[in-house]
């Protein structure tokens, strides 16, 4: 446990009944509810590409299910939400996260990565960020550990991802983006100095291109992050385009499927070791998207 505030916080949830819109269930989850819809979180890992070691989780909003399968929540609910309630569902969202993850010990000195849903960009007023960085330090919680990942955006959006990027990094949150390209990485780095990137896995096609993102990033004190790597035959093309190049960090269903519980040290070895025939196959629901919590 990271904070005797955050034991007691959790202590006060565990003899809260159902029927409030936060509480903790037998297994000790926080569970919330929005919607009619019964919330909880899945942790899905973040490696480092060389060795594969655990540095960081990425939270993603689901309907409670006993085996972790549950509904993307955000795919159920943006259509039924307005801009108002969808701001209200990700600050529930954040806080069951946090809860989530801070109470579980193998969390300690890792990052987490919390997304922020494209439909918040412009809805982001100046006291967004500022009403989680106070959640946090009331629960005592290192706020310095938190990355705010926004979204995908389009070229209309770049004067408000600015802005959103701004708002959080005044409350003193790291900031994460996605990137469509090796090229819009590049120009990412330049405008917003983030502190991460994510790039999708089927990009990695151009050795000299990334070596150069790579170097890049390294010298902005940013982690490029390859996503959706699925299958060996992707991790070893990665590899063998960054053998001399800077670090940089993966995350996919050949490593592991977003569930609740974090990995305990052995799990989280390396496991760059795997098959084609020994990776899990991933749950339909279970879909990476922009639209994760």
């Amino acid at each position: 446990m990271h904070s005797n505030a955050l034991q007691n916080y959790l202590s006060r949830l565990q003899s809260a009944l159902a029927t409030t819109n936060l509480w903790l269930d037998e297994q000790g989850r926080a569970r919330g509810r929005y919607f009619n819809s019964t919330l909880t979180s899945a942790f899905q890992a973040i490696r480092s590409g060389d060795e594969g070691r655990v540095v960081a989780y990425e939270a993603y909003a689901r309907s409670y299910a006993s085996d972790d399968q549950g509904l993307n929540i955000w795919k159920l609910l943006e259509n039924a939400a307005n801009d108002d309630e969808s701001v209200e569902l990700d600050r529930l969202c954040r806080l069951l996260h946090t809860l989530n993850f801070y109470r579980q010990p193998e969390s300690a000195n890792l990052d987490l990565y919390l997304s922020v849903h494209s439909r918040l960009l412009a809805a982001v007023e100046g006291n967004h960020g500022m009403a989680f960085r106070r959640i946090l330090d009331v629960l005592k919680l290192p706020h310095a550990h938190v990355v705010l990942q926004l979204p995908l955006i389009t070229p209309s959006q770049r004067w408000v991802l600015t802005h959103v990027a701004e708002n959080y990094r005044r409350n003193g949150f790291r900031i994460g983006l996605h990137a469509a390209s090796l090229e819009q990485a590049g120009d990412l780095l330049d405008r917003i100095r983030p502190d991460s990137i994510k790039v999708d896995i089927s990009l990695a096609n151009d050795a000299q291109a990334q070596t150069h993102v790579l170097e890049q990033a390294d010298r902005g004190n940013c982690n490029i992050i390859f996503r959706r790597i699925e299958n060996r035959k992707r991790l070893q093309a990665l590899q063998d385009a960054n053998q001399t190049a800077s670090p940089y960090l993966v995350q996919g269903f050949l490593f592991d499927l977003p569930k609740s519980t974090l990995l305990t040290q052995d799990e989280s070895r390396l496991v760059f070791n795997y098959t084609d025939d020994q990776v899990p196959e991933p749950v339909a629901p279970l879909q990476l998207g922009s639209y994760a919590i």
